[in-house]
């Protein structure tokens, strides 16, 4: 075939490529659909030319057309690992994996069941066997959600639908192909009627092996644009290479799926590339991607169209009875899932509810496209497969094809405006009637300063204005006369809209380099997660969100335990440095969030709902306030490093903006304001290296500074910190248990733990100590402890607790005044261990009012310590002066008597224990505040 003749048709191909999209968009039909007829309309008029006399000096061209190689390969190899690779890079895996199980449900599970619909209502109405029928049904299952996918968007359908049904289409795919293969050997091999076990027992062989290779393949090819990240075009030339050598290696060399091996390779590189390459880079990369992309689904629609009369060659009429049976069958299954699986999920919570009108929609929507050709192209090639079931199979999917996209895809609109989903709710209607009055209110505003600044003539600006105000009166009527808004509904969409702004706020951060690349998609799935919660939930739901983005998720818990179990620090370090840098964007971005309410919401909704709004961003701002004051006490040698960081990358920020103005400005040349950038580049590039955080050496750190612990030699505090172990345990989770053996004795470093025993409750803040009293009495625990907050322990077991507690005066001090206040002997305690208690009394501290210590750090508040009874004799403990500023209880001020709560176990007499008064007491705890109300009873905590 002549060079020259095939450059013309191809650069043809893409002259259709380029007027397809306006032609849909003025026709109001999906693009695919426009591809797709006007592939057709090229092969048949090829066809028409080439059978025709009247134009001969055409016949090249025709031959040329209808003599192009395409193969089923050139879509399988060529074609479809670029699609499916960059629809992984632009999905937001955060997102989908709070969707994947009707994601794997709709993507799996759909496939199989339309699979044997079709297949078995095939083989009970033809004279094939059952291995071709089910062939059959493993092409025509797969779906294209393009169209569908367009229109929700277009009529701002919910996102969390499209989500799910781009997420479904990309596995399904998948899931199609490897059925596909399967049954396509049992035709092959002759098998008629293969066994339903034997053929899906292999279908996980094929799903895991390409999801290894795709990681692995990824994970080298990472390594390798890491290693060349100065350069652009090395990126992207390695990430081209990467969807096709992990589609080849699965399936000629292990023998799995390759479109597996394909999503898992770009799944991994969305996952891991934004934190190991520059933010431009992979920008570039993404962008470039989204090229390919759009070039390859439009080719391979137009190229499989053109294959359709050749499929259509030897149709029959008892074949078009053949394709109606499988038009019934698919859409029967396609209504098995949505009308009876997807109400199933949506009753068991696994699912969101998806709404009829929508689940109609996507039942018509269920397009086939350039897959299923693709693969009944390949079984008309295969000479293995008898002559009969290829003429078969290319016609009934090439006939339900056509179906789907000139009677599904043409009508779709039709179906979408019938059902109302092109409608704004009544809702929306009256609030755009609101709005479009403010928008003209603020519009002749600035009219008004234009036309001054302008100076035009009077005349023009009178004529204009009167004009202006007919409208702007119209709109202020309709506005008044609409459907009243009800507060509840106004909250709800000043909340959408608030979330809104925060996610243009999160981008617009991330394009400045305020916000690591490495976070920045995490940041941007709670304000989507936000936009969503507040639709769906209102004020209650965008608090739960709010709440969420702030807790610690699985992978934190899966870090704390690899630390706490295996002695894995390195992933919770990580975490832990991800969480400081995520508070201090979050911290940023929610006051800049006031502005925008100010000047935007109350102008719609009111002062009164502005107000509210102002409330409720007050209250995040407060615990994000909260949780960086608690890793401060935690880590305060990183929170200061990450500081100083933030500002220096704000400082070349403005450096490099202002450099850019000079330019823009003429005041300096192109060679030196390219040599002024490249220096910031270098500075940023340091600058955008994060500190690692050692939790060994924040340990060593946190015990220096640990009051009870204020008293040691520098020997003998580096000798302790490296005995203790740190502990870390999220809210509700249980430290101590009841009738436990006592091993250990735990300091709180950060958050707070509650201890019951006897029928009362006691809360423990940072600083206090629990267990010892176990320890040194020899007995069973009595007491059950349990975290109300997230926080940070520093465990010592028995031995060393012993041995510093006879070094310690200040922890001797502590264990006396504890042992005083529940009626016990501290001589008899501390004998054991060789410590001589002084005879005389401590001072008293008062029996009607409770003593308190203040603290000066920023993230502590004042803790009432519950009084002692007048009965109980107390003591000025020695060394008090030595602590300075010291944290409340448990022998943490030796000034003040030690908190009930650090003698967690009930004595053995019960009468001998002091009784308790009214306490009210707060403490603002690392990451939460602990308040506890005046309450007679015993067991009264309050709230959290």
């Amino acid at each position: 075939m002549d060079i020259i003749l095939v450059t013309t048709i191809i650069a043809s191909l893409f002259l259709l490529i380029g007027i397809a999209e306006p032609l849909a968009a003025r026709l109001r039909l999906p693009y695919s659909v426009i591809l797709a007829l006007l592939g057709i309309m090229v092969a048949a008029g090829a066809s028409f030319f080439l059978r025709t006399e009247l134009t001969d000096a055409l016949n090249p061209v025709a031959e040329a057309i209808l003599g192009l190689p395409i193969r089923s390969n050139v879509f399988l190899y060529v074609f479809l690992p670029t699609l499916l690779f960059q629809v992984t890079l632009v999905m937001d895996l955060r997102r989908m994996v709070d969707d994947w199980v009707p994601i794997l449900v709709l993507a799996v599970v759909a496939v199989i069941v339309a699979t044997l619909v079709i297949g078995y209502a095939l083989s009970w109405t033809s004279a094939l066997p059952l291995a071709a029928c089910l062939l059959i049904g493993a092409i025509v299952s797969t779906t294209d959600p393009s169209a569908v996918v367009s229109i929700f968007r277009s009529i701002s359908a919910p996102k969390r639908l499209a989500r799910i049904i781009e997420g479904e289409s990309l596995l399904n795919d998948a899931a199609a192909i490897a059925l596909f293969g399967l049954f396509m050997g049992f035709v092959m091999a002759g098998v008629p009627d293969p066994t339903l076990q034997g053929a899906l027992a292999q279908f996980p062989l094929l799903i895991l092996g390409g999801a290894l290779v795709g990681w692995v393949m990824a994970r080298a090819a990472l390594w390798l644009m890491i290693f060349v990240s100065q350069h652009d075009l090395a990126i992207i030339s390695i990430s081209v290479a990467l969807p096709y050598l992990s589609y080849v290696a699965a399936e000629q060399l292990v023998g799995a799926s390759g479109v597996i091996a394909a999503v898992a390779a770009g799944l991994t590189l969305n996952l891991l590339g934004p934190g190991r390459l520059p933010p431009g880079s992979w920008s570039n990369l993404r962008e470039v991607w989204g090229l390919l992309a759009h070039w390859a689904g439009a080719l391979i629609f137009i190229l499989a169209a053109l294959l359709i009369p050749r499929l259509l060659d030897e149709v029959r009429l008892s074949d078009l009875a053949l394709v109606v049976v499988v038009i019934l069958a698919a859409i029967t299954a396609r209504v098995i899932i949505l009308f009876g699986l997807m109400p199933f999920l949506s009753l068991i919570r696994l699912s969101p509810v998806v709404e009829r009108p929508y689940r109609v929609a996507i039942l018509w929507g269920g397009l086939r496209g350039a897959v299923t050709l693709a693969l009944a192209l390949a079984v008309t090639e295969s000479f293995r497969v008898p002559v009969e079931v290829k003429r078969v199979v290319g016609i009934l999917a090439t006939g339900f094809t056509l179906f789907t996209l000139l009677v599904q895809g043409t009508t779709l609109r039709w179906v979408i405006k019938r059902l109302g989903l092109d409608r704004l709710s009544a809702l929306d209607a009256a609030l755009s009637k609101q709005v479009v009055a403010v928008a003209l209110q603020k519009v002749r505003e600035d009219v008004a300063t234009t036309t001054e600044s302008y100076e035009l003539t009077r005349e023009t600006v009178r004529s204009e204005a009167k004009r202006f105000a007919a409208r702007l009166d119209k709109a202020v009527k309709d506005a008044e006369e609409g459907e009243e808004i009800s507060d509840k509904n106004r909250v709800t969409l000043g909340l959408i809209a608030l979330a809104g702004a925060e996610r243009e706020m999160i981008l617009a951060r991330f394009r400045e380099r305020a916000i690591s690349s490495r976070l920045s998609d995490r940041i941007l799935s709670d304000a989507d997660r936000l936009i969503e919660a507040a639709r769906s939930g209102g004020r209650t739901g965008y608090q739960r969100a709010a709440r969420r983005s702030l807790g610690n998720g699985p992978g934190f818990r899966a870090a704390v335990f690899l630390h706490n179990r295996l002695r894995l620090s390195g992933p919770l370090g990580r975490r832990t440095a991800d969480r400081f840098e995520i508070l201090l964007s979050q911290r940023l971005i929610l006051r800049d969030l006031h502005g925008f309410i100010d000047t935007r919401i109350r102008r719609i909704h009111g002062r009164r709902i502005a107000d509210l709004l102002h409330d409720l961003l007050d209250r995040r701002l407060e615990q994000v306030e909260q949780g960086l004051d608690g890793m401060r006490l935690q880590y305060p040698g990183y929170a200061e490093e990450l500081e100083r960081r933030f500002i220096r990358r704000s400082a070349l920020r403005l450096e490099e903006r202002e450099y850019d103005t000079m330019r823009a400005d003429g005041l300096i040349g192109a060679e030196l304001h390219m040599a002024l950038v490249q220096d910031v580049a270098a500075r940023r590039k340091r600058a955008d290296d994060r500190p690692t955080l050692d939790l060994a050496v924040q340990k060593s750190d946190l015990v220096r500074q640990f009051p009870l612990f204020s008293g040691l030699d520098e020997k003998t505090l580096h000798r302790l910190s490296k005995a203790l172990v740190t502990r870390y345990v999220n809210a509700d989770d249980k430290i101590i248990r009841r009738d436990t053996p006592a091993r250990n004795v735990h300091f709180i470093a950060s958050g707070a733990v509650e201890l019951q025993a006897a029928g009362q409750t006691w809360r423990l803040g940072r600083g206090e100590m629990f267990g010892q009293m176990a320890i040194l009495m020899q007995k069973p625990r009595r007491t059950e402890v349990t975290a109300i907050a997230p926080s940070s322990l520093l465990v010592l077991d028995e031995a060393r607790f012993r041995r510093l507690l006879k070094r310690s005066k200040i922890l001797q001090d502590a264990v006396i005044d504890s042992a005083r206040r529940r009626g016990l002997d501290p001589a008899q305690i501390l004998a054991a261990v060789g410590v001589t208690v002084p005879s005389e009394p401590l001072a008293e501290t008062g029996a009607d009012k409770p003593a308190t210590t203040s603290h000066k750090d920023s993230g502590r508040a004042e803790e009432a310590i519950p009084e002692k009874p007048a009965s109980a004799p107390s003591e000025e403990p020695q060394g008090a002066a030595e602590v300075e500023d010291p944290p409340v209880g448990g022998g943490a001020d030796p000034s003040a008597p030690a908190s009930p709560a650090a003698a967690e176990e009930a004595p053995e007499q019960p009468e001998a224990a002091p009784k308790r008064k009214r306490a009210k007491s707060a403490s603002r705890t690392g990451s939460e505040t602990v308040e506890q109300d005046e309450d007679p009873k015993p067991g009264r905590t309050g709230t959290v």
